[in-house]
């Protein structure tokens, strides 16, 4: 198994947890929120979704899924073309909502991109150093590694939530 490999094992399994997550849910569902403070399940896949894209998009050299493939217009969010959730508090994560199919539609197609750019990475690549001002130094792989992190930690609280939903 190579590197490459067990990336998109890795993202193969977020892939496999969001779907469940999001399934069935109705619009008002999605935008449920334990309280005024927290995340909904929209604003927590979206959020993944976003920071995916971002970050494969910056390390392909290439256009943002959200842009280039017209998710910014279907969602038509009252946020920043460029906004990804980062540091949303409760009134912005508020903002997100959407139903099941757009969820999922923009999550499968980041999904295919990052498949496409994880599956032609070499291990030289994944070597490469894109941010030399951590100790030690960023590469390809270790920032793919957070974003994998970070979308796991995210569905989980997804999952959780509509666990919450379901036992009310």
């Amino acid at each position: 198994m190579t590197s490459s490999d067990l990336l998109m094992d890795a993202f193969e399994r977020i892939r496999d947890a969001v779907h469940p997550a999001v399934n069935g849910l109705t619009p008002e569902e999605l935008a449920f929120r334990l309280d005024a403070e927290s995340n909904s399940i929209a604003w927590l896949i979206w959020h993944l979704t976003r920071i995916q894209d971002d970050h494969v998009a910056d390390l392909a050299g290439g256009e943002q899924v959200w842009r280039e493939s017209g998710w910014v217009e279907r969602f038509g969010l009252p946020l920043d073309i460029a906004d990804t959730g980062y540091g949303h508090g409760p009134d912005e994560s508020g903002k997100v909502v959407a139903d099941g199919p757009l969820l999922l539609g923009y999550f499968e197609d980041v999904h295919d991109t990052t498949m496409r750019y994880v599956r032609s990475l070499e291990e030289t690549e994944l070597a490469r150093v894109i941010d030399d001002s951590w100790d030690p130094p960023v590469t390809v792989s270790i920032r793919l590694v957070s974003v994998i992190a970070d979308d796991l930690q995210h569905v989980g609280q997804a999952a959780y939530l509509r666990g919450i939903l379901q036992r009310r």
